[in-house]
């Protein structure tokens, strides 16, 4: 398997180069040369298959060449063995046709979980085997942070570096990240907010003199090896659903547009996906495009979903290079009408062909409530604010009530109790037995101010197991 970037100009690589390389050269995110496509009799025959064997089938191709069968299938298990339901990720039913894919169920209580359990593994595996050390910056809005850090925290070959937007996620978000101590382990709180901290760790992996020598490596869905992993779930809650004698559609709580693009992947692939519904809080960038062909950058807001508190989709590029045709030059000149001039459309039978697919909607913080508390009063079930997004955008934009209609639980609750509270349920939230003494924990945590040389003079100082690179 082979991967090119979406902007056309850099080699391509193979799965080891690419989980280490992050962005491409031109700027661009490295996509798979030829998807493999599997078909209905194959996925048929996965019914049933614990998580970690799907995981193999589903992922095999995109790692061939690179890892040997049974290291994948070790790497895969020791992977998904670390989850507390046996199910890896369960389905719950809210009503008749309408179903929740708890993806909670990992160390963090996020989705982030099914991802960076795996890279982390998948680093140390290929470091070890060429006796080379990293860098890891990461941006998070909530979730990705404490991920990265409980998947690489054991990894003998990184040093982690974490920014998040200082008070801008939730106390529990924090402290997931600030509560493990390493001396590979570094959170940066941001005095700014997350596109601020992405655009950063982009400028960072753009040049990386700063690092005298050392590599960088993304956590954050650019990775490649995040994409992969989050495949695997759709065609999972699909064979529990008939699939794929009938179609599924799915609606995704998404501010980085990768846990969908995972979907529209699984599709291509030849699972049979009848629809993908992009979830989005008031910072709607995602849905002006999808609703209205206007990709354009505003004000990012602060909401009760912080995970999607987000303007730059740093993933919908990928999306974009499908749409025109792979075209790596063209996919170049639209990013940088987008960075010259903060937006674009694209041709309109681009998007019209695009929507057969995606439909969309923009919830804010009191629908949001509203929904946790309506879902909870009919099923007892408790939502998480970015779940309860995916709810509320299931139930408008559903095209067909025939299709079974699976909402990606992307957090446990407990994470945001803020937003569980204003909405009135009134429902005490436990920590899980493994986090019940977060809030007693001593935090660490570097504060710094909205700059890039401040940021890599921290990484340049700190890096190397607090030795100075």
């Amino acid at each position: 398997m082979r991967y090119i970037s979406t902007r056309g100009q850099a080699p391509a690589l193979n799965f080891e180069d690419v989980l280490l390389a992050g962005l491409a050269t031109d700027g661009g995110l490295y996509v798979p040369e030829n998807l493999p496509r599997f078909t209905q009799e194959e996925i048929a025959s996965w019914a049933g298959l614990p998580y970690h064997e799907l995981a193999f089938r589903v992922m095999r191709p995109f790692v061939t060449g690179s890892i040997p069968d049974a290291d994948f299938k070790k790497i895969l298990e020791e992977t998904y063995g670390v989850f507390s339901h046996s199910a890896i990720a369960p389905l719950r039913q809210l009503n008749g046709n309408e179903w929740v894919l708890e993806l909670f169920h990992g160390p963090t209580l996020a989705f982030k979980d099914f991802a960076l359990q795996l890279l982390g593994r998948l680093l140390d595996y290929v470091l070890e085997k060429r006796g080379e050390r990293v860098v890891i910056i990461g941006a998070t809005s909530g979730d990705t942070g404490s991920a990265a850090i409980e998947g690489c925290k054991h990894c003998e070959n990184v040093d982690i570096f974490i920014l998040h937007p200082h008070k801008r996620v939730s106390q529990v978000q924090r402290r997931q990240m600030t509560t493990i101590f390493g001396e590979n382990i570094h959170n940066i709180a941001i005095e700014g907010n997350f596109d601020d901290c992405q655009e950063m760790v982009k400028n960072s992996f753009a040049d990386q003199s700063f690092l005298k020598g050392t590599r960088l490596v993304a956590v954050n869905s650019i990775n490649w090896a995040r994409i992969m992993a989050q495949i695997v779930y759709y065609f999972h809650a699909a064979l529990q659903l008939g699939g794929p004698a009938r179609s599924v559609s799915f609606s995704v709580p998404t501010g980085n547009f990768g846990d969908i693009f995972a979907g529209y992947l699984a599709r291509n692939m030849g699972l049979p996906i009848n629809q993908l519904i992009v979830a989005t809080n008031r910072n709607d960038i995602l849905h002006r495009f999808m609703s209205g062909n206007q990709y354009v950058k505003e004000t990012l807001h602060a909401t009760l979903s912080p995970s999607m508190d987000i303007m730059v989709s740093s993933n919908f590029e990928r999306l974009l290079f499908d749409m025109h045709g792979r075209n790596g030059a063209a996919l170049a000149g639209l990013m940088d009408s987008f960075k010259q001039g903060g937006g674009f459309s694209v041709e309109q039978e681009r998007w019209t062909e695009t929507r057969k697919l995606f439909d969309s909607l923009a919830v804010d913080d009191a629908q949001t409530c509203e929904t946790i508390a309506e879902v909870y009063a009919q099923t007892g079930e408790l939502l998480d604010p970015h779940t309860a997004i995916g709810v509320k955008a299931a139930r408008e934009c559903r095209r067909s009530l025939d299709i079974p209609m699976v909402i990606l639980g992307t957090a446990h609750p407990v994470k945001f109790p803020e937003a569980v509270e204003k909405a009135g349920v009134g429902k005490a939230l436990e920590l899980p037995e493994h986090l019940a003494d977060l809030f007693e924990r001593e935090e660490r945590c570097t504060v710094l101010a909205n700059d890039l040389k401040a940021v890599q003079a921290f990484v340049s100082q700190h890096g190397n197991r607090g030795k100075p690179l």
